[in-house]
């Protein structure tokens, strides 16, 4: 994950380079990952598209390489959920990120 702000206006000009995007410093969206149901777990990993799954969260930058990463949610949790609860979340919180003014 960049660790300045030069490193992070570097990712917003990819984006606007590429996909003429401007100020981006990245796209974030969750995905299902199929499992098998684990023992004893319920509902707890069955997601609303009806199968069982983790959830990765993730954050890309233009050329959808991955800057941030958080995988092992259950399922049910959501996208919503997972990034509440997420280190991401609390960098941004935090101002530890040195995301460009």
């Amino acid at each position: 994950m960049p660790s300045t702000q030069d490193e992070w206006l570097e990712v917003a000009d990819e984006y606007k380079t590429k996909w003429n995007y401007p100020n981006c410093v990245g796209a974030i969206d969750g995905k299902h990952i199929a499992i098998r149901q684990p023992p004893h777990s319920g509902s707890e990993y069955f997601n609303y598209k009806h199968f069982f799954s983790v959830l990765m969260l993730a954050l890309v930058d233009a050329n959808y390489k991955f800057l941030y990463v958080n995988v092992g949610a259950p399922g049910r949790a959501g996208d919503a959920g997972v990034f509440s609860e997420c280190s991401l979340k609390k960098e941004l919180i935090t101002a530890h990120l040195c995301w460009p003014l």
